[in-house]
């Protein structure tokens, strides 16, 4: 079983592990580890309302080059609609379903399985969460922590996102935008709309505010990233009278942002603006990551003359999409994330194709080879 990434993969399918993962998925993946020679570490880190989280460190090997696998066991909630149950993993036709499959069990079941082959030298880790659909506050963070206490530093990493479009192997991502979310709330003076001057409508303010902030134009993009981009994505007022000026206004942003930025700069940059429209308005941002960017060379090589050998194709240098832990591992070593066909990730009938689960791990194994031989 320990050389068979579908059986592997079906295993952890089987298990429904709903962001934060804890628990029997984690028994599962350390009992297919322990086997294999790795020594396995798990623990619980935070407190509500982000945590508490389960996390898995495993390690083998000593010395050398060190390769890491990172990944997570959460998965988003199934909703309804499914053909079949969204944790009774099922093979219909040339596919695999289940929540989870390719996002990211699959890459997981695949790495398990190239693991099972003699290891060349080197050091060779796993770097597992239980929350990385969620806050990931106390995922991947928390995981650098333990790894800096016991001493352990990866020269190398591969996060099994998938990153593949098409067809498996024509995307690899090196880099990520970064991102930041903005709350604005503007203050007002609650009234009888009758009675304006005895009243401060907060609404124009915070309109005007909106107005301009849809006016930036960031940058125009890097030869790495594409330009910056900022949307509204809430407006909130509350206010069920229709005679009532109601006494605050608030509104929440999300800005992705290349590597010509940083979340605190821009932060600034909204919290200036707003104040000159409204003086009084509180605004506060979140960042969930930095930008950042593995700069193609040794590891990104390795990964593309991999998928190559197994597939016939070069896969696109890329840092198109959303977030990924990786923006927390980046800080450690290059990084590099490549895995599974994206179309049906986070969608009803979640499946990966069973041929490319054996491709994968053919694909992950040649990569450990490369790496640590």
């Amino acid at each position: 079983m320990t050389h068979d990434p579908i059986a592997l993969t079906t295993a952890l399918l089987a298990v429904d592990s709903v962001t934060p993962a804890r628990g029997q998925v984690f028994d599962i993946l350390e009992a297919m580890l322990v086997p294999l020679g790795f020594a396995v570490d798990r623990f619980v880190a935070g407190e509500a309302p982000d945590g508490p989280v389960e996390n898995l460190l495993a390690t083998r090997g000593e010395g050398g080059t060190h390769l890491a696998f990172a990944g997570h066991l959460d998965v988003v909630p199934p909703g309804t609609g499914w053909s079949s149950a969204p944790f009774a993993p099922e093979i219909r036709g040339d596919h695999l379903y289940g929540r989870g499959a390719v996002d990211m069990k699959g890459a997981i079941g695949a790495f398990v399985a190239a693991c099972a082959d003699p290891q060349p030298g080197g050091t060779l880790s796993l770097i597992i969460t239980g929350d990385e659909e969620g806050p990931a506050t106390f995922g991947t963070p928390a995981l650098i922590d333990r790894m800096a206490a016991l001493g352990i530093a990866p020269d190398l990493c591969i996060v099994g996102e998938p990153t593949s479009v098409d067809c498996l192997g024509d995307m690899m991502k090196i880099g990520r935008r970064g991102s930041v979310n903005l709350w604005i709330t503007v203050p007002g003076r609650q009234g009888h709309v009758a009675y304006p001057h005895l009243a401060d409508n907060p609404i124009p303010r915070l309109v005007a505010i909106l107005a301009e902030i849809d006016s930036i134009a960031l940058d125009h993009g890097t030869d790495w990233f594409q330009p910056s981009n900022i949307e509204v994505t809430d407006i909130t007022v509350g206010n069920p009278a229709t005679n009532v000026i109601p006494a605050q206004a608030s509104a929440r942003i999300s800005i992705r942002f290349n590597d010509l930025h940083r979340g605190a700069e821009l932060g600034a940059l909204i919290e200036g603006l707003a104040r000159r429209h409204a003086p009084e308005a509180s605004v506060v941002a979140r960042v969930s990551g930095e930008a950042f960017l593995t700069q193609p060379g040794r590891l990104s090589m390795i990964v593309a003359d991999s998928v190559e050998a197994h597939t016939g194709i070069r896969p696109a240098l890329s840092t198109s999409g959303g977030t990924s832990d990786a923006r927390f591992l980046a800080k450690l070593c290059p990084v590099v994330e490549f895995g599974l066909c994206n179309a049906t990730m986070h969608k009803l009938d979640e499946a990966v194709a069973v041929a490319d689960l054996v491709t994968l791990r053919a694909i992950y194994a040649d990569i450990i080879r490369r790496t640590l031989g």
